[in-house]
């Protein structure tokens, strides 16, 4: 197994865990909350995306998907375009309610495929570019990557925790 492909194992990984998280439920189900502070299912998959969108498209040069495939239109959200979730309170978490299923999955798909085509491409010398020199030791592209898969993983455990909550109250 080369490291492009264990990449996109753990990529398809978070793919089945946001799927998962979102199958058979409806829109408020999403929006619902545990607690006033607490995040939605439909928040953390919408930042948990955005975030991946983000850091692939920098470290690949490329537009984020969110802007270059119009979906920054379509979620038509009350936040800046480049907004990723990074400090959000309560009110940016209600931001997020009436959202379906349907585009959470339609926008994580398309970020999912975009880099999935960024990552076939890589060699282990492409994994040890240095890519944020802003830490110490310096981010590698590499470190990025299963920084984000992490993040994604996080983000996807914690939808499903909430979702399991919320079905166990139907």
């Amino acid at each position: 197994m080369t490291s492009a492909e264990l990449l996109i194992d753990a990529f398809g990984r978070v793919q089945q865990n946001v799927h998962g998280a979102v199958a058979d439920l409806t829109t408020e189900e999403l929006a619902a909350r545990l607690d006033p502070a607490a995040n939605s299912i439909a928040w953390l998959l919408w930042h948990l995306t955005r975030v991946q969108d983000d850091h692939v498209a920098e470290v690949a040069g490329r537009e984020q998907v969110w802007t270059s495939a119009g979906w920054v239109k379509r979620f038509d959200l009350p936040f800046e375009e480049t907004d990723t979730g990074y400090g959000h309170d309560a009110a940016d978490i209600d931001g997020l309610r009436g959202i379906t299923a349907e585009l959470l999955l339609g926008y994580y798909d398309a970020v999912h495929a975009a880099t999935l085509d960024y990552v076939r491409g890589l060699t282990d010398t492409d994994l040890s570019r240095v890519v944020d020199t802003r830490w110490d030791p310096p981010v590698t592209l590499g470190v990025r990557l299963i920084s984000v898969i992490d993040d994604d993983i996080q983000h996807a455990g914690q939808a499903a925790f909430i979702r399991g909550v919320l079905t166990r109250r139907r």
